[in-house]
């Protein structure tokens, strides 16, 4: 089976794991805060703060921005559920805004009616949600000019994005976002096995974020009440969480972080790969290809989405099954959140976000990852010549 996505570890990445194995700290020793800091150094932002995984990393952002009851977080209909979920963690209520068919990223034209709206209505979001989809940044500068006019916070899930640009700068350097979100989980640009990445310019911000990360405890001499006690000491400020993230993962996402960029070329030329060996099935009209890059943006390719229009001789689940006969593992990303039971008991019902559920009904994600090569990659598209065939 060719999978979807698919980490690399070579020998520099076990060694690296090694070394913590024989040290002193399995965790919360110096991997964490060197991975931290050559992640802040790449993408050129102020802060980071390494967490276990990605929702962790947006469930204590929204605590951050102070999320709770009575308020009510937007983020996009097509995403992994944990972009929506955040915020119900915090007791708040959760909408979503429609895609833009053409980006396949959240509609800036959409979300400011549906802020327009909102404001006449008394019921504006405290924060915004936008998801880099497939590792292409979300219109940022539309977005952050609408949470200046509407007073929104907004926590960028650039779950996808780590090594993508957007206006020439490193997603999650960019300063448009309140908070920026990575995952380094195995089918992403690098890994860390599990893990994630919260990335701020706001200095208070970060240590709120470092905070909820350790159960909302610090040693900081400077933070505590009682400033009396001897070096053991430490003070609870606020219900935090366990999520921290160990040594031997900070190892290994900082010995794959030495290669993001070239991990980022190899995935451009897969993509190189299929624009022009499926181009003759766009030109027919039997799928369409994934959107190339906006102007100023240069995606991280996490993802190779192609939709089977209703053009086409077969219809996506035939295309699909018969890709997964053939030992392809594609996938499809993502059912909108809102159609899952949970949020459908929440009242969201079919048809809420009708560009969503359009791109849902006909996407399939192709493999696509740094070492994907040439035999492969042919035996990929020989496989969707024959799905798509009507033979």
């Amino acid at each position: 089976m060719i999978p979807y996505g698919r980490q690399f570890i070579n020998n520099e990445d076990v060694q690296a794991v090694i070394r913590v194995l024989k040290s002193d700290f399995l965790t919360q020793g110096p991997a964490v805060p060197a991975f931290e800091t050559a992640l802040a150094v790449y993408c050129d932002a102020k802060y980071a703060v390494a967490v276990n995984s990605a929702t962790s990393a947006l469930h204590i952002a929204c605590l951050a921005l102070d999320v709770g009851p009575g308020d009510v977080v937007w983020t996009c209909a097509i995403s992994f559920a944990a972009s929506a979920n955040c915020a119900r963690y915090c007791g708040a209520d959760v909408d979503f805004v429609d895609i833009d068919p053409h980006t396949l990223n959240i509609c800036p034209v959409a979300l400011a009616e549906k802020l327009k709206t909102a404001r006449a209505n008394g019921r504006l979001p405290k924060v915004v949600i936008p998801i880099d989809f497939c590792g292409c940044s979300a219109p940022m500068l539309a977005i952050k000019k609408l949470a200046v006019q509407y007073g929104f916070k907004i926590i960028e899930d650039a779950s996808h994005a780590i090594g993508g640009s957007y206006l020439g700068q490193k997603i999650g350097g960019c300063g448009l976002a309140d908070i920026t979100v990575f995952s380094f989980h195995p089918v992403k640009i690098i890994t860390s096995a599990e893990g994630g990445m919260a990335v701020t310019a706001d200095a208070e911000l970060a240590q709120r974020l470092a905070d909820l990360r350790t159960h909302g405890i610090t040693r900081d001499a400077a933070r505590l009440e009682n400033k009396n006690e001897g070096a053991w000491y430490y003070e609870q400020h606020e219900l935090g969480y366990n999520y921290r993230m160990t040594d031997l993962h900070a190892a290994l996402g900082l010995s794959q972080l030495k290669r993001i960029d070239s991990f980022v070329e190899a995935r451009e030329q897969v993509r190189a790969f299929y624009q022009t060996a499926l181009k003759a099935f766009e030109d027919s009209g039997h799928i369409r290809l994934p959107p190339k890059d906006e102007a100023g943006c240069q995606s991280a390719l996490h993802l190779y989405p192609i939709e089977v229009l209703d053009t086409s001789s077969k219809t996506r689940r035939e295309v699909f099954d018969s890709l997964r006969q053939q030992g392809i593992g594609v996938n499809v990303h993502y059912l909108p959140i809102y159609r899952h039971p949970y949020y459908r008991q929440l009242g969201f019902e079919a048809g809420y976000c009708p560009n969503a559920e359009g791109y849902y009904s006909r996407a399939i994600s192709l493999p696509m990852y740094a070492h994907l090569d040439a035999e492969k990659l042919n035996t990929v598209v020989s496989a969707l010549v024959h799905a798509l065939s009507t033979a």
